[in-house]
């Protein structure tokens, strides 16, 4: 990425002037083009009122199935808009047909919102969790996975990048799998939506999860959920209204056509708007190049890490993405935490029990997780690393 192609894309990031943003995984700074479009949403509703502004701007908010299709390689009928990621996925797990005895095979740096729902349904109907075994550099292994496949598997649901660290899980080789073996594939992609490509063919899942906050850098209170067309003809959402379904008669309902049967009638147009315009913005800037300078600054940061006295990087797999995890052998990670703050930079901590299997295993605390993008410069990575130095 050219200095002046970067030079624009900070001018279009108000945020980059009051501090450097390495929070990238938990939220994302969002561009000028989101900011308007939620900003003059809202004030068209102020001026003529909510319904209206809906109406009015009925054409812009249906070309948001649109560009989140396009992201993602997808059909417009196959795209949902939620309020966030963990209601995206829960819609398309709980709304699935499981029953007592049936498996679900998950990995072991699953998520905790997920591993939660995971249990839930156990207790409630008795099916049965297992992990998928880790190759030696800490991934899901798909050839271990197909080794434990039988008739009583009947969903294969993995997170693509953990919320802990850097590792990327080959979900497109699980995905062949499930497919192979006809196993429903539940893929939450929250992390890896917007820092790197996300086709929808190639990874073979049935759904997928994503947020709008995080790499994507769309407004909070945003997400979308992908469902393959062929489910549309077989599944029910588990909950729905006179939106996703149209009461017919009295004693009858008929499900929309579509995957917006897992919407709700009322949502905010604004932060839907925003979304949109966080989509558009990532696809004109690609992917590709997206993927290519937030990979190289963590790399980078990575480097400078191994070498820093006291610094022990925690992040697992042979491929890694724009996210870095570290412990310090001196201080806790609230008290870096908190010095950085003081000095202007966002970083984040993931703690234990958000990924629970894999922090018990590695004997891991609460970790420190910085996570770049690509309107981050170098000279905001040599600042963190220079405040990290003088933090003991």
């Amino acid at each position: 990425m050219n200095q002046s192609v970067l030079n624009g894309l900070r001018a279009d990031t108000p945020g980059v002037s009051n501090c450097i943003h390495l929070n990238n995984a938990g939220a994302g700074l969002m561009p000028l083009p989101v900011i308007d479009a939620v900003k003059e949403h809202i004030d068209l509703e102020a001026k003529i009122g909510g319904y209206e502004a809906a109406n009015r701007e009925e054409q812009r908010c249906d070309q948001v199935y649109d560009s989140v299709a396009k992201l993602i390689g997808a059909k417009p009928r196959e795209i949902a808009l939620c309020e966030n990621a963990t209601f995206a996925w829960q819609m398309a797990f709980y709304g699935l047909d499981l029953n007592a005895g049936d498996r679900i095979l998950t990995a072991r740096a699953e998520y905790a919102a997920n591993y939660v729902a995971f249990l839930q349904r156990a207790a409630k109907i008795g099916c049965q969790i297992e992990i998928i075994p880790d190759q030696p550099d800490g991934s899901t292994d798909p050839d271990a996975l197909e080794r434990m496949l039988d008739e009583r598997v009947k969903l294969i649901a993995i997170t693509q990048i953990p919320t802990n660290g850097g590792l990327i899980n080959p979900a497109e080789q699980i995905g062949k799998i499930a497919n192979r073996h006809g196993i429903t594939y539940l893929l939450d992609a929250c992390q890896a939506v917007g820092q790197m490509p996300v086709d929808v063919e190639q990874l073979g899942c049935d759904f997928l999860s994503a947020a709008g906050r995080k790499f994507l850098r769309g407004p909070r209170g945003t997400g979308f959920l992908y469902v393959r067309e062929k489910w549309l003809d077989i599944l029910e959402p588990p909950i729905i209204d006179h939106f996703g379904a149209e009461w017919v008669s009295q004693d009858k309902y008929q499900l929309r056509p579509d995957a917006r049967r897992y919407e709700s009638w009322e949502n905010s147009y604004a932060l839907r708007l925003g979304l949109g315009a966080a989509v558009d913005y990532s696809l004109a800037v690609g992917l590709e190049n997206i993927s290519a300078r937030a990979f190289g600054l963590a790399a980078a940061l990575r480097e400078e890490l191994s070498g820093m006295p006291g610094v022990t990087p925690r992040d697992l797999g042979s491929e890694k993405c724009a996210i870095v995890t570290f412990t310090h052998e001196k201080l806790q990670a609230s008290s870096i935490k908190q010095i950085m703050a003081n000095e202007g930079i966002n970083i984040s901590a993931s703690v234990p029990s958000s990924t629970r299997l894999d922090a018990e295993r590695r004997n891991l605390p609460v970790v420190l997780r910085v996570s770049p993008h690509y309107y981050n410069t170098e000279d905001e990575i040599e600042r963190f690393c220079q405040v990290l130095k003088h933090v003991a």
